[in-house]
This record gives C-alpha cells, sequence and structure tokens, in this order.
C-alpha cells in the first residue's frame, strides 16, 4: 500500500472554485480508485489544498492514472487556478489507520518532520508503543514515510473537534507525559499546518 499527498498552492482566492471543479469530477474518478481525503488550510499557507490518494501499488497508481486520462475524466479542468503542486509518495506506518470514511474532525493537524534516514525504524517502533494512550485523547488520522532521501520523511496527522481542544490536548499529552514519546530520534526540521475538509472529502 502506498499513499499519494498531492499539496496544490492556488491562486488567491481560488479554494471554493478549485472545490467545485474537482468535486463535480470526483464521482467518476472514485470509480477507479478513492480518494482518502481532500482539506484546505485553515492555518499554514494560504490558498492551498492537500489531497491524499491510497493505492495498492506504484503500479497500481499507473495504471489508474492512465485510465482515467484515457477516458477523459481526469484529472478536473483546474490548471488555470494552480500556481504549483507538489506530489509525494509516502508509506503507512504500520500503526496508522486506514484512510477513508471517517467522521473524527473537522480540525485536522498535518505535522511533517524531517529526520535523519537511519531514524525512521527507531520512531516507528516508539511511537507504535506509546500510540494508544495518545489515542485516547484524540484519534490519528494517518501517519507516513519515506524511506528514501528528501525533506519531510514523516508525516502525520490528527483530527479534533475544534482549535481550542487541539491547544488543550496538545498542552495536556505533555503534561502527562503521553505524547511525544520520550525516546524518539530528535527531529531535523518540523512544519505544521491545520486543516478542514472539503464537503465531498471521505474524512470529515
Amino acid at each position: 500500500m502506498i499513499h499519494e499527498i498531492r499539496t496544490y498552492n492556488l491562486k488567491h482566492k481560488m479554494v471554493p472554485e478549485y472545490r467545485k471543479r474537482f468535486g463535480d469530477k470526483l464521482p467518476e474518478r472514485a470509480k477507479l480508485s478513492p480518494l482518502g481525503g481532500h482539506w484546505a488550510t485553515e492555518v499554514g499557507n494560504p490558498n492551498e489544498v492537500v489531497a491524499i490518494w491510497p493505492y495498492d501499488s506504484l503500479e497500481h497508481r499507473k495504471q489508474v492514472r492512465v485510465r482515467a486520462d484515457a477516458s477523459g475524466i481526469w484529472p478536473p479542468d483546474t490548471g488555470d487556478l494552480i500556481e504549483s503542486m507538489v506530489s509525494e509518495i509516502y508509506t503507512p506506518a504500520p500503526f496508522a489507520p486506514a484512510i477513508g470514511e471517517r467522521n473524527i474532525g473537522p480540525i485536522y493537524e498535518m505535522r511533517m518532520y524531517t529526520y535523519s534516514a537511519e531514524d525512521i525504524p527507531e520512531v516507528l517502533e516508539s511511537w507504535g508503543e506509546r500510540l494508544v494512550a495518545r489515542q485516547e485523547y484524540s484519534p490519528m488520522a494517518g501517519c507516513w514515510y519515506k524511506e528514501i532521501g528528501g525533506l519531510d520523511n514523516f508525516v502525520h496527522m490528527w483530527a479534533y473537534p475544534s482549535f481550542e481542544d487541539r491547544i488543550r490536548i496538545r498542552a495536556e499529552t505533555r503534561e502527562k507525559g503521553v505524547w511525544p514519546p520520550p525516546n524518539s530520534a530528535p527531529i531535523i526540521r518540523q512544519r505544521t499546518k491545520l486543516l478542514m475538509p472539503a464537503p465531498f472529502s471521505p474524512m470529515q
């Protein structure tokens, strides 16, 4: 299983129009493979949307994209709205929940970390050991890693009922020593964005 995380930087105030065009085309595209989730930033880079597409493998992704393009159902006609796009392929962490139909938000926090590549196994182990306790406070929406190169080689996403709950839960879990895992490897670089789902996103 792989997940493609696509991040689009849109022209100013174009998120509503982008969502409309994307949503209009999505039902036919989803017949080929499901959308995992779709969000726009509330805190972070403005005019940014994030889409996550799960695939069985890189070959499956290639086949779906060829079929979608050949049929003319995808991509949606959004090119005039996009300033830039980044596509990254991640592997879901062993303990990550399945991505798709879940009503656990509506506030999603996506945190992007860079670790030394050799530290990723240690991070996965330490997180797996502490995750059950952490999820008593709020659910993990997803967790992914890359084994080869590049920045942001570890990404995790958490869901919260509100911005206030996020602040409270993060403070409480840190105060009680629940999270972050105390024996995890040092983070070289980190970024954070707060997201809200599109109306058509399977994850709400």
